[in-house]
């Protein structure tokens, strides 16, 4: 599997990263996440949809909460036919818990607690951490990837203009 060193800190510490980076204008990886209620949740899901997928190391940090609450609250603003996938490596139960007290009802989360192999094929598995690194993609209705961006710094938020700009010109 690739290894990229560098790409991304944390608190300006270098990580490695597992996987290789997606480029705008290939295929996303097919995936399988695991959704609140322990069920599968596959890509193909969200075929015919765009999906916009928000990865953040953990909804229990102050960034990763913020990332996602804005994510739900931009989403009110986007056709019902984009979905807003929030991923983690967090429990399910935590995910829902979250999202209940947050009121998150805009924003779908699923983990990859158990499989692991979103994060090796979005290429944002932290090997140090055991996390994903914060990144934001946006998929097209066909399954391209029109927007990739791994924030640079785990602990920064994510540029979500630019994500939602991607979204628009995907419509």
């Amino acid at each position: 599997m690739t290894e990229r060193s560098g790409e991304i800190t944390f608190q300006g510490k270098p990580l490695t990263l597992i996987g290789s980076a997606l480029k705008v204008g290939s295929e996303a990886p097919h995936f399988t996440l695991t959704a609140n209620d322990l069920s599968d949740l596959r890509c193909d899901a969200y075929h015919g949809k765009i999906l916009v997928l928000s990865v953040v190391p953990s909804l229990d940090t102050p960034v990763c909460a913020t990332q996602t609450r804005t994510f739900n609250q931009r989403a009110t603003q986007l056709a019902k036919d984009v979905i807003v996938l929030t991923v983690s490596m967090d429990l399910p139960f935590a995910q829902r818990r979250f999202c209940g007290s947050e009121g998150i009802d805009r924003v779908i989360t699923a983990s990859d607690y158990k499989h692991h192999a979103f994060g090796q094929a979005f290429g944002v598995l932290i090997r140090e951490l055991g996390l994903l690194a914060r990144a934001v993609f946006v998929l097209d209705r066909k399954g391209k990837v029109v927007y990739a961006e791994y924030v640079p710094e785990v602990t920064q938020e994510p540029n979500y203009d630019a994500a939602l700009a991607a979204v628009k010109a995907a419509m």
